[in-house]
């Protein structure tokens, strides 16, 4: 056995039996661990942009893209952000030993549904140091152990976080190895965890592009929360408010370009295509947002360059948004039912009726209406954060927090009862 095997192996063992301890530890004793972290991570704000600044020099000289480079980067707004999740989170009513349902048989056998901690997570992740702390403050809240395992671009920024996570378990006097993290680079470390280190690991949370999520599902020897790739989409309805409109689809795309929930492309209904589409075009240009569109688009607006079918199934991570005139809503749902990763959608209406036929007939993990992509997050949504958003149907869909990270289990209460 290697030297990285016997310290992987030993981390997953110290991870198991960290697991077993927190399924029986008390919400109060979390909570003070994340208030603790929530306060440590505010003093070592120095610190922890002083190792990112290391991780963003290393990721300028490889020549590593705008975009990527934006989801590394920390500054004192995202370090407060991660301080106040922490917060959010120890705020939140407990997850574990919750009663989830009972009931009384007709002879009296007492049955309960409880909810209870997954066991032992494994997160692999690539650029967002933020991760990090999210991930171990969710998987704590809902009484798992986790391991972490960055990307190697983000490897000083996310040990100088997970120091600030170790100092509050010391603090509320829960152990260290309930949030261990891998500081070896090595792929050999991916490739342990996804065999589960010696059943040590119960499920695995793949945050990252589509090669990362793909090599983790066809190698994984455990369960895994597939987040595929966020190819998402914006339905401008003929109902449509223009002006709602267009603000939606630019914050949609511009506000942040890198992140998944952004909006890939924008389909729009032929009856007011010749209004907004120039007007939506124009604005987007104007924040150097490069268009890409079908022939129908291209007569509208000289800006829009000619997009190829690849275009249709793109997630640019980029300021670049394609552009398709559709006939009907029928139309836009076949279009995004064809190239939709099952992420998230939006339609702009004002008719009711066809936002709900767009909600109810759209397969995808977040339908919204009248509302940016970018809401596409576990605290948008009130839930503390996320792991990230599962694309999958089973056991969690959509962002992945708290409750997701628990399981649940029958508890049979009897009074001396027998089967015939």
């Amino acid at each position: 056995m290697s030297i990285l095997e016997d310290k992987v192996l030993q981390i997953g063992v110290q991870a198991k039996q960290a697991s077993k301890i927190l399924a029986r530890t008390s919400g109060t004793q979390k909570n003070n661990a994340l208030l603790a972290m929530a306060k440590q991570i505010i003093n070592s704000e120095e610190i922890i942009l002083d190792a990112n600044a290391i991780d963003i020099k290393n990721a300028k000289l490889k020549g590593l893209s705008d975009s990527f480079i934006d989801r590394l980067a920390l500054n004192s707004e995202r370090v407060r952000s991660m301080a106040n999740t922490l917060n959010d989170i120890a705020s939140f009513p407990e997850p574990v030993g919750k009663v989830l349902a009972s009931w009384t048989r007709p002879n009296e056998l007492q049955i309960s549904r409880v909810s209870t901690p997954l066991g032992v997570i494994g997160i692999i992740y690539e650029s967002r140091p933020n991760v990090t702390a999210d991930a171990g403050a969710l998987c704590l809240k809902s009484g798992n152990a986790c391991i972490l395992r960055g990307g190697s671009d983000s490897l000083h920024s996310s040990l100088a976080i997970h120091k600030c996570l170790v100092s509050g378990l010391e603090e509320a006097d829960i152990s260290e190895h309930a949030i261990q993290i891998i500081n070896e680079t090595d792929r050999k470390a991916v490739t342990l965890m996804l065999q589960g280190i010696n059943k040590s690991i119960d499920v695995i949370v793949p945050r990252g592009g589509k090669s990362l999520v793909t090599e983790v599902e066809k190698e994984a020897k455990v369960p895994v929360f597939g987040h595929l790739e966020g190819n998402c989409h914006i339905y401008v309805d003929k109902s449509a408010d223009e002006d709602k409109a267009i603000n939606i689809c630019v914050n949609a795309k511009m506000r942040r370009p890198g992140i998944c929930g952004a909006v890939e492309t924008i389909l729009v209904h032929k009856d007011v295509a010749e209004s907004f589409l120039p007007a939506v075009v124009n604005a987007l240009s104007a924040l150097a947002c490069e268009v890409r569109g079908c022939k129908k688009s291209q007569s509208l607006s000289d800006q829009v360059l000619p997009a190829s079918k690849e275009d249709w199934s793109t997630e640019y991570l980029l300021p670049i948004v394609s552009i398709k005139i559709v006939e009907s809503t029928d139309d836009a749902i076949n279009h995004i039912e064809k190239y939709s990763t099952g992420h998230t959608e939006s339609i702009i209406a004002e008719d009711l009726d066809t936002a709900s036929f767009f909600q109810k007939t759209i397969d995808s993990a977040i339908v919204m209406h009248n509302t940016s992509t970018q809401f596409s997050d576990g605290g948008e949504f009130g839930l503390g954060g996320e792991i990230g958003i599962a694309t999958g149907k089973f056991h969690a869909r959509g962002p992945v927090g708290i409750d997701q990270l628990t399981s649940f289990k029958y508890l049979v209460n009897g009074d001396g009862h027998t089967r015939t």
